[in-house]
Parts: C-alpha cells; structure tokens; sequence
C-alpha cells in the first residue's frame, strides 16, 4: 500500500496529534459532548495531564476515551510560552496554505526556543512525513517520545512508518505501546490486529 495512502486511512481512523497539521476546533470538542472530570484547580499542568492520562488508560468507552484525549490533546498545544505558541500558529497556518518550507522554519524556531516542547517536535515529525521524509520524522518521534513517552500520537506515526518499511513486527511494538496509554480506541486496536494475524500467517 502506498505511504500516503496508508497514512490517509491512519488519520481517518485515529485522530491524533501526529496527525493533525490543524489544532482541533473549539466546536469540534463540543460536538462530542463528553463530560471529562474537571481538575483541580490547585493542580500544575503537568499534573493535570497525568491526571488526564490516568483517565484515558481507565476509560474503556471509545467516545468518552476520545473526549479525554481531545483535552490531552488541548495540554499538548499550550508550549507555556506566548512566543512558541505563535509560532505553532504561524506553523499551522502556513501547512493550511502548503507551505511547507515557512511551517518548517517556524517549528524549527519553536523547537530551538524550547526545546523541551513536544508538540513542536511532534508537529514537525508530521510535516516530514507528509512530504516523505521518514528517516527525518522518525528522528522527530524519538525526540517526542524522549520527551512524553505517553504521547500516542507520536506512536501512531511511528507505527505508520514502521508499517511502510516493512517491519510489521516493531509496529506492533509500537500500537501496543499505544493501546497501554488509550486503551479504548478501536482503529489502534483494529490496526494492531491486522498486523498480529499477518504475522501469524507469515509463520505458519
């Protein structure tokens, strides 16, 4: 199956960050209608985060999972600094306008301002794999998962590339490690299945 192809059905089927050149819209959330504990208010962000992972990896409803990775999903895009996050937004509008060697600069100058950010690495890694650089978006997926090793989207895409480089049994690794974190999301279940009775097949 051709890269990119593969890569549309992934992004049809399992909206995660490694996937979206766009920040999810504030009416898209609310069409889910999917209530998501509210954290307390003396928490960090970073606390709030774990406590939202914690949800996600208890949470066996697929629409009330989804709920909760869209908040995660909201955490990861606020870099804690006004300066990177403009650049984020510079970077997304210029992939809506495709072009790429502008969105590329901007996150190029967000990861060198806070190089701790792993949604500008993430962003970045989609971006290369959009234009078929995986050696480059596998680079950026280490250094996200260096980062936030709970990050699914960054799995999902490094399940994607594995698949379109022919080994089927380190994206297995990788949508297990998915499945730990979001348990509920059934294209990731469904994805690691496929390639579980391929590999059974190809032993027999």
């Amino acid at each position: 199956m051709p890269a990119m192809r593969f890569f549309a059905m992934t992004c049809a089927a399992l909206p995660l960050s490694f996937s979206l050149l766009a920040p999810i819209s504030p009416a898209a959330a609310a069409e889910k209608e999917v209530i998501v504990e509210q954290p307390d208010a003396n928490l960090s962000p970073k606390q709030h985060l774990d406590q939202l992972y914690a949800q996600l990896k208890r949470e066996r409803d697929p629409d009330k999972a989804s709920g909760i990775a869209d908040e995660i999903r909201t955490q990861w895009n606020d870099s804690g600094s006004a300066t990177v996050n403009l650049l984020m937004q510079w970077a997304d509008k210029a992939i809506e306008e495709k072009r790429t060697a502008a969105a590329l600069d901007f996150l190029d100058q967000a990861i060198a301002l806070k190089p701790d950010y792993a949604e500008s690495w993430n962003r970045r890694a989609t971006l290369n794999y959009a234009n078929d650089s995986y050696r480059k978006s596998m680079s950026d997926i280490e250094h996200v998962l260096d980062l936030e090793p709970r990050h699914f989207g960054a799995l999902s895409g490094m399940a994607a590339i594995l698949t379109e480089s022919g080994n089927d049994q380190l994206a297995l690794k990788a949508w297990e490690r998915f499945l730990e974190i979001y348990p509920a999301n059934r294209s990731a279940q469904e994805q690691m299945n496929t390639l579980s009775e391929k590999l059974a097949g190809s032993r027999t």
